[in-house]
């Protein structure tokens, strides 16, 4: 999706908490056109959480028939984008001729490497009548070493994201190994990435990783001494097994993995290397990336 995150410093509210918490992060609205979304990294207090360099909550939005998502061409470099719904759909094409609707539990990777342009819009099928969308998308950085692989696109059907239970809290394991389960989803650097569904009252031992964050997706937990609410991102302490109780019926996103270093962040580029954002600009500009088969007509300009 495409973003300006050269603001991304100011409008946040950031406090500390119990000695297991870090930052408490309160996302700020970011207006993409027809919907907004509830962002979260990166600030200027944390920009990264592991690998992970930026965390959007799209929705819950509802649309009348005739509007939707429509987020035309943009590129990106030196990252790679994981987007991933809880309700409606999203329709992706890619420069490299990819076309898929990704639906609710699915797992949509794509790795810009040296440089990709993708499209997000909508099914005519999804467009033409009431829909709503509901999801997280985020941005992993590249190792150094892989910043300009050959871009690639990745998808897993919700049915090949492997599933499981801790003390009855339906778990799953997106990116990463966590409770002894490993995802099938490619990664390139140690990385976390789980959901959970906790019913009032239930609790939660959480994975253990260098770094991590809890994103409240919904409802209420208690976390030591804190309550922590819906939209809410939490950056962690490196204490071992924490652990969480549901105050609320609550879903939850753990994101986290090892430290990856330095990254510049500018628009839709990430790169260890301020040089290579600035020629990807050019390049954009001069339209030296390449075109999106199937949606060649629009882009989305270089911002000011």
């Amino acid at each position: 999706m495409s973003t300006n995150t050269t603001d991304a410093n100011t409008d946040c509210n950031i406090t500390t908490g119990s000695d297991a918490i870090e930052l408490i992060i309160e996302p700020r609205a970011k207006d993409l056109g027809g919907f907004s979304v509830r962002r979260s990294l990166p600030v200027r207090e944390r920009r990264t959480i592991g690998p992970w360099v930026f965390f959007d909550e799209m929705g819950l939005a509802h649309f009348p028939a005739g509007e939707g998502v429509n987020v035309r061409p943009h590129p990106h470099i030196n990252l790679a984008t994981v987007t991933y719904l809880f309700t409606g759909e999203i329709l992706h094409r890619d420069s490299l001729g990819s076309c898929q609707a990704i639906r609710p539990g699915d797992i949509n990777l794509m790795v810009a490497g040296k440089g990709i342009v993708h499209s997000e819009r909508e099914r005519p099928e999804v467009n033409t009548k009431p829909h709503s969308l509901h999801g997280l998308q985020l941005w992993l950085a590249l190792p150094e070493a892989d910043e300009e692989i050959e871009p690639a696109f990745y998808h897993y059907p919700s049915a090949s994201i492997p599933a499981l239970e801790i003390a009855d809290v339906p778990v799953r394991v997106l990116i990463g190994t966590a409770y002894g389960i490993s995802s099938p989803v490619k990664s390139f650097f140690d990385t976390l990435y789980i959901e959970a569904d906790l019913k009032a009252g239930q609790q939660l031992v959480l994975p253990n990783a260098a770094e991590r964050g809890l994103y409240i997706v919904s409802g209420e937990i208690r976390l030591q001494d804190s309550v922590i609410g819906a939209h809410q991102l939490v950056v962690l302490q490196s204490a071992e097994d924490v652990g969480i109780m549901a105050n609320a019926d609550t879903r939850i996103a753990l994101i986290g993995g090892a430290s990856i270093g330095k990254r510049y962040v500018d628009w839709n580029f990430v790169s260890s290397r301020k040089e290579r954002i600035e020629q990807a600009k050019q390049d954009w500009q001069a339209g030296r990336f390449p075109k999106v088969p199937g949606d060649e007509q629009e882009f989305i300009p270089l911002p000011d």
